[in-house]
Formats: C-alpha cells, sequence, structure tokens
C-alpha cells in the first residue's frame, strides 16, 4: 500500500499462449479492493521463467520498487542455464516499470534449490535508500542502492554462507525453503536506518531447523553475526519464517512454524518480537490448536506479518482434515506484553468486534472463545460507572458468538460510552461505541 490509498498486488503469469510465468503483473486498486485495474507487467524476456517477486514502496515518494527470480528455463539441471536477480521500479503507481536490471554478478543454477538464486525481498531505508538481500551459491548475501536503483555495488556481499544452503527438508512438508526477509527501521525510534534480515537454516543439524536474524546499522557496510530468534534449547523445527517491523516504533515482529512442544510433525505457529532492536526476541504461541501437514499437499512457501502502531495481523496456513484454509490473528502489542506465558494467546485470548458503531436502537457483540469461560459484557460511561450488564459471569463453551445488545431500551442519551468484556473477573478487551438517541 502507497500513502495515496492505493493496494498493489503482484502475482505472476499464465497466459492463454506464450510461456508459463513469463512476467510479473502489477494490479492496483484505489477503492480498497472493490475494483482493480487490468494490471501492467515487468520482466517479459522471450521464453525466460519469473518468480519469486517482491515489492517495497518508498514512502516519501511512492516509487515501488521491485525484485524477483529471472530463470533461463525453470527446473533445468544444464550448466549452461542460470538464476538471476532482477530489478525494476514504478514512479507512476505502477502503470509502467523501467527495464529490468541486473543485481547478482554471482549467477544461481536453475534447479530450485540451494544453489538458485531466490529470495529478493527489497527494502526502503528512511533517506531512500534501497537494499536487497538473497540466497543462492554463495549463501546470504546483499547490494544496494542509494540513488533509488539506478546503480548498485559491483559486487554483492556475503552476509552468512547459510551453512547447508536455503533449501530444507522437513518432515511433512512438501518443500521448505529458508530464504530472507529484508527489512529497514524507517521509525523515529532509537534503531531507525537498522537494516535487518531474517532466514531459516540447519546449521544446527536437519532436523534442528532455526530462524535467524542479522543487522547492519551503517548501511550494510557491517552485519551482526547470526542471532537465533527462536528461544527454544532443545532440538525441534522451527520453519517458514516472515518478519515485519512497526515503522511507528522499530518494533519487530516474527511468525514462523513451530515443532518445540510436539512429537513427529505436529506444527504450531509463533510469534516472536523484540522491542530493542533485535537485542531480545519474546517467542509466544499464537495457533489455538496444532495441526499436522502432509507431504502429499503442497503446503505453500511463505507464512507473512504486517504491524502497525501496535496492531500486529500474522497469517500463516493449516491443513486439517486434508483441507487447507488461511489463518490470522487479532493481535496487539499490549496483549503480547500482558500474556505471560506461551499459552495465553492461545487459550484465553478472545476476538471482540462490536457494530454498527455509530449505533442507535442496538449494536451486535461478536466474540470468539477460544475455550469454556464466564463472559460478562458490560457498558459503561466515559468516567467508568457501570451503566448496565448485557451479560454477567453467563457460562459460555468454545466457540463463536453474536450477541444483540438493545441500546436503545435503556434511554441513554446520545455520548460515547465504553463496552468491557470480561473472561471471568478478568477484563480482555474494551470498545468505545457511540450511541445516538432521541432523548
Amino acid at each position: 500500500m502507497d500513502t495515496a490509498g492505493n493496494f498493489y498486488f503482484f502475482h505472476l503469469s499464465n497466459p492463454d499462449t506464450g510461456n508459463w510465468i513469463d512476467r510479473i503483473i502489477c494490479q492496483k486498486t484505489s477503492d480498497h479492493g472493490n475494483t482493480w485495474n487490468d494490471g501492467s507487467f515487468t520482466g517479459l524476456n522471450d521464453e525466460k521463467a519469473q518468480d519469486k517477486q517482491w515489492c517495497a514502496i518508498d514512502p516519501v515518494t511512492n516509487t515501488i520498487y521491485l525484485t524477483w527470480t529471472q530463470f533461463d528455463v525453470y527446473g533445468s539441471s544444464n550448466p549452461n542455464d542460470s538464476s538471476t536477480i532482477l530489478f525494476s521500479k514504478s514512479i507512476d503507481e505502477g502503470e509502467t516499470w523501467t527495464t529490468p536490471i541486473r543485481l547478482n554478478q554471482i549467477a544461481g543454477d536453475c534447479v530450485d534449490s540451494d544453489n538458485t538464486t531466490e529470495g529478493a525481498v527489497p527494502a526502503v531505508g528512511p533517506e531512500g535508500e534501497v537494499y536487497v538481500s538473497w540466497a543462492g551459491p554463495k549463501g546470504l548475501v546483499f547490494n544496494r542502492s542509494f540513488d533509488g536503483g539506478k546503480t548498485w555495488l559491483p559486487h554483492e556481499s556475503q552476509i552468512d554462507p547459510i551453512p547447508f544452503g536455503w533449501d530444507h527438508n522437513v518432515s511433512g512438508i512438501f518443500r521448505a525453503n529458508g530464504l530472507p526477509i529484508t527489512l529497514c527501521d524507517q521509525s523515529n525510534g532509537p534503531n531507525r536506518g537498522t537494516i535487518y534480515i531474517c532466514w531459516a537454516d540447519q546449521r544446527n543439524g536437519e532436523n534442528d531447523t532455526d530462524i535467524w536474524f542479522a543487522k547492519s546499522t551503517d548501511k550494510g557496510d557491517h552485519w551482526s553475526a547470526p542471532q537465533k530468534i527462536n528461544d527454544d534449547t532443545g532440538t525441534g523445527q522451527q520453519f517458514f519464517p516472515w518478519m515485519t517491523i512497526d515503522q511507528t516504533n522499530g518494533n519487530l515482529y516474527c511468525i514462523f512454524y513451530d515443532r518445540r512442544n510436539r512429537k513427529g510433525d505436529s506444527t504450531d505457529v509463533f510469534l516472536a518480537f523484540s522491542i530493542d532492536g533485535g537485542q531480545n526476541f519474546t517467542n509466544k504461541k499464537i495457533s489455538d490448536s496444532p495441526f499436522v501437514p502432509s507431504p502429499n499437499v503442497f503446503f505453500g512457501d511463505y507464512t507473512n506479518i504486517t504491524a502497525h502502531a501496535g496492531i500486529v495481523r500474522p497469517i500463516w496456513t493449516r491443513l486439517h482434515k486434508g483441507q487447507l484454509s488461511i489463518w490470522t490473528d487479532l493481535l496487539t502489542h499490549d496483549k503480547l506484553l500482558s500474556s505471560q506465558t506461551n499459552d495465553d494467546l492461545s487459550v484465553t485470548k478472545i476476538d471482540f468486534e462490536n457494530y454498527p458503531n455509530p449505533g442507535s436502537e442496538y449494536t451486535l457483540v461478536s466474540y470468539k472463545l477460544r475455550k469454556s469461560s464466564k463472559v460478562s459484557i458490560i457498558l459503561k460511561d466515559l468516567g467508568g460507572n457501570t451503566i448496565y450488564k448485557f451479560l454477567d459471569q453467563e457460562p459460555k463453551e468454545y466457540g463463536k458468538y453474536v450477541e444483540r445488545l438493545d441500546t436503545g431500551k435503556l434511554q441513554l442519551t446520545s455520548a460515547t460510552y465504553v463496552l468491557q468484556i470480561y473472561l471471568g473477573n478478568r477484563l480482555y478487551e474494551s470498545r468505545k461505541i457511540i450511541i445516538h438517541s432521541d432523548k
């Protein structure tokens, strides 16, 4: 999303004629997804395959920076075929694109494995710098531009050799990668300008995949030693990470699959966060229950996560009875801080929404319980005085509920009120609601 409110959707192509994944396509919506344009494209290059596209947008200029992998022949083991990292940008909201340029001097193969150059995710610095890292035959490498992508370092620099490569064998997963994510802190916090790179690798063994990150405080000239994000002490699989920065404060959030508490292929979802520039990470389990993936069902290649002003939205895939589904969680930074154990988020957390807001005769409250609880829903004024208890310690089982609260019968004056929901005696959520009344 850019600062003008446009959303951009980048995807691969599958044309009726020509070659499969022969270009990268960009589509835009300016009305929050109600309508989308037909799109533009970049990267069309005869029969070569274009894949693994990611973008970053400069919040000052709204320039869109796009990086991806080009395969001479996807899946080829011919040593004459190679993979390269390409870059293109748009300065007109995705209408047109610059001619792609190559960022890597060391080409990869086309096998789609450890020696293939993949995982190029761009990031924008606070002064308009463009940073990119990717993985390939030299491990984790990095390039940068200080002039909007016109010129780059003549040779990519190595950050880490990534022992045993980025293509992992994880039981139950059709294919698993540890490709990097590049980020840069644009906030006005103490870590402004710091570049972060997150990835997964198996340096501690094939049965002990871990999540790592490195950072640079001097625009990529030097890098810290890799630091492990997952805080388990034994062997266990952590895989498919994604990281984001809350650009209002510089906090880091990382989502990944985790088997530290399970046997076999049973899998949880964890979120790790740092408020001190990655010096320390706190790990929390956010999934309700474990799931068991199947190597016979393609699980996708990614998780993802975004955060803004303390609101955190992770996204992940789950397999249940042979069916894939996509999940998220309605997290806030305060909830992450207040939960004391890994199970707090998945066992006692609720999802809570109210609508319409403003309302007059009634408001609907939708909530989802993660375990059996006694529920109270209380309306208060802004001074904290209780006006009415719609529910008072009412037993509810696991599940989703919608309650109709008939506020019109209370003969309230038009004002802003506070709606609170309790589980037992513990307050879990407060929402301001506006009530319009004829009184």
